[in-house]
């Protein structure tokens, strides 16, 4: 069963930026796009499981710091190679200055 698991603060992240969030034995990214919505997907490049937290975020994307693989963090969706596998999203709730993701 799936639970509202604190991410972090709305303000450990700027607009436009993103963090790394560790559960268990799961990895996260959480982005703050420039609309000032929150997003979370999967911390892990499909391509050569590099930490997506290093990457840099533009235009709707992260893109890998290893090989420069972009994901829309949206959809998840793999939008430039040589990522080819789409990654999870989460969904996502913003309550009294926190963000939580729906594990």
């Amino acid at each position: 069963m799936a639970t509202w698991t604190r991410a972090c603060a709305t303000t450990d992240i700027e607009l436009d930026e993103l963090i790394r969030f560790d559960h268990g034995s799961q990895t996260f990214v959480v982005i703050r796009s420039p609309e000032d919505e929150f997003f979370a997907m999967d911390g892990i490049c499909s391509h050569e499981h590099v930490h997506l937290c290093g990457g840099l975020v533009m235009d709707g994307a992260i893109e890998c710091p290893k090989h420069s693989a972009t994901f829309d963090y949206r959809t998840g969706e793999a939008t430039r190679a040589p990522a080819c596998i789409n990654l999870k999203t989460w969904p996502v709730k913003v309550e009294d200055g926190h963000v939580y993701i729906e594990i």
